[in-house]
């Protein structure tokens, strides 16, 4: 772990500071009650350890976010110069004093912390249950998860010293209820009649159904050159890619692929990636066969979580602090997983997570994440009330990607939104500065009908997603060696993904700064122009039809689909 120089040093020669204020707890976070779905089911018992993190105030991440628009916009000078770890440890470490008053309470309390962050701007410390009632005025319960059956320890409310609540954000995991990521797309098998059999025209082709995704979009099939180019495909809750699966789909999908072309594998929390056929998952072999079959050469690893983790985000941030520390980091980072809900997070919880991809994302990775397959109900029941927007889809520092339907081998013209393609506006986000006028053009559309979807169900001023969008239908994959086809924007993302992991291995071929986070490009008048603009379909939900297509941004596809030729010009090749 690469960890600011200062850091030690300033712990060691603060430790012995004293909090000259009263020791007055203060509520710092509470809820009234559990996430729905959850129960409480006791007292946590009193000797349970429990390893807890302390995010700590950042000294300046307005100005990484000033930064990080800098050299992702276009129109800026600085354009493409990413940012090195140094800089943003800067930007984020938290100031002496905060450092002074935090190691302090904690030496005080006999309590060791270590920093998990370069910056040391998140500490994480292990106390037994009874320490941390008394810590924090807590009580820490065992909840239990309905749907599952699984556990978690959290108390509904805790409090600092008043002195500290300038300096911390937030304890964690305390009053957060995030359930199972959202399930994976459901797989239907073919029977071997109802497959499509490889074309006669000698061309590499992908049998969805009647359409090839490198023909609908321009993909190239020629291979990636540059080694130092990576796409990295995360890996949760024990879905595991299998190589031979990917062997098969590529020996009958990609008949120009070598069929014994392998992928990478990295883990973290305990994560693995076992290579027993009946142990693969759909979501992962989704995921590594259209991204090792579509980025054609672009070195492609699978980046596998495990269920060891403290981060009590199933290893979301665990994910993105490993690749933060890793100077090998991959240039794209699909992630097919999404929470049901904004609100599975606190406020705080999900806007430290989202400065983390901002973090990611001014190191030069392009994040893509599926916006989520629940159109506008979310992963709630359609007896929602408001319209659920859906986390991490909602970050403004990420690229959140839609789903498509239609066949068309003319791009643009018949595609439509698929009906699950989840999206809308954020609740935790303010509208971000480079989709600011397309959001108003497009609420100012639905105002002009006279028919506001459900006016009053979602929050005007936030965050819109999807940003782009992708073919989501009939995708056809191999598991445990059976063909059947896969539906969601967990194909989505991989798809666009795999456009941007290519047009990297061009740009650092001619000797070009990888495109790093994408959303100021796409939004640019290059960037727009070269997506397809797909005006029609609707993510119905919540008993209502949800939100429309337009001509535009619209919140079911985003600015549209890509134009691989397109966007290469539009990059500058």
């Amino acid at each position: 772990m690469v960890l600011a120089t200062s850091f030690f040093a300033s712990l060691l020669l603060l430790a012995t500071a004293k909090l000259t204020a009263p020791r007055t707890m203060v509520v710092h976070e509470s809820r009234a009650a559990p996430a729905q779905g959850f129960v409480q089911s006791g007292a946590a018992p009193a000797e349970q350890q429990l390893t807890l993190r302390i995010a700590l105030k950042q000294n300046n991440i307005a100005g990484l976010e000033t930064e990080l628009y800098k050299v992702s916009d276009p129109a800026s000078e600085l354009y493409g110069q990413h940012l090195t770890l140094e800089e943003v440890t800067e930007f984020v470490k938290p100031t002496d004093e905060t450092l002074a008053a935090v190691s302090s309470w904690l030496s005080e309390n006999n309590i060791d912390a270590k920093p998990v962050t370069p910056a040391g701007d998140m500490l994480e410390i292990k106390i037994p249950v009874s320490q941390a009632n008394d810590l924090l005025s807590a009580e820490f319960s065992v909840f239990t998860h309905i749907e599952t059956g699984k556990t978690i320890i959290r108390t509904l409310q805790y409090s600092l010293p008043a002195p500290l609540t300038q300096h911390v954000e937030f304890f964690h995991p305390t009053t957060i209820f995030a359930p199972p990521l959202a399930s994976m797309p459901k797989f239907v098998a073919a029977s071997p009649a109802k497959r499509a059999t490889p074309g006669s025209d000698d061309l590499p082709r992908f049998m969805h159904l009647d359409y090839d995704p490198c023909e609908l979009y321009g993909i190239p099939t020629t291979p990636a050159t540059q080694k130092s180019n990576t796409l990295g495909v995360a890996g949760f809750i024990d879905e595991w890619a299998n190589q031979e699966d990917l062997t098969e789909f590529l020996t009958n999908l990609r008949t120009d692929i070598n069929p014994s072309t392998t992928f990478g594998l990295e883990t973290l929390d305990g994560g693995s990636n076992p290579q027993n056929r009946s142990q693969a998952g759909v979501e992962a072999d989704l995921d590594i066969q259209y991204t090792v079959g579509l980025a054609t050469g672009v070195p492609v690893t699978f980046i596998s979580a495990g269920d060891d983790n403290p981060d009590g985000l199933n290893g979301f941030l665990d994910m993105i602090l490993l690749l933060i520390n890793d100077p090998n980091r991959p240039s794209v980072l699909t992630t097919s997983y999404s929470f049901q809900a904004e609100t599975d997070l606190t406020l705080s919880v999900a806007t430290n997570l989202c400065n983390m991809y901002m973090q990611l994302g001014a190191l030069g990775t392009s994040l893509l994440f599926s916006s989520g397959d629940g159109g506008v109900s979310g992963g709630q029941p359609q007896s929602c009330g408001n319209y659920v927007p859906v986390f991490p889809g909602t970050c403004p520092y990420i690229t959140s990607v839609g789903s498509t339907g239609g066949i068309n081998q003319n791009p643009g013209i018949n595609e439509i939104g698929s009906s699950f393609s989840s999206g809308g506006f954020s609740n935790y986000f303010a509208i971000p500065d480079y989709q600011a006028a397309d959001v108003a053009a497009y609420i100012a559309w639905i105002d002009s009908l006279g028919t506001i979807p459900e006016d009053g169900r979602f929050n005007r001023s936030g965050r819109g997603f999807p940003d782009v969008s992708a073919q989501g239908e009939n995708f056809e994959i191999v598991v445990d060696g059976q063909f059947g086809t896969v539906a969601g924007t967990s194909c989505s993302s991989p798809t666009f993904a795999s456009v941007i992991a290519l047009l990297n291995d061009e740009l650092v071929a001619a000797g070009k700064p990888v495109l790093g986070f994408l959303n100021p490009f796409l939004y640019s008048s290059v960037g727009r122009a070269a997506l397809n603009d797909v005006q029609f379909g609707d993510n119905f939900g919540c008993g209502t039809d949800g939100f429309f297509g337009h001509a535009g941004w619209d919140a079911v596809t985003g600015l549209g689909t890509p134009n691989y030729t397109a966007l290469r010009t539009a990059v500058g090749l």
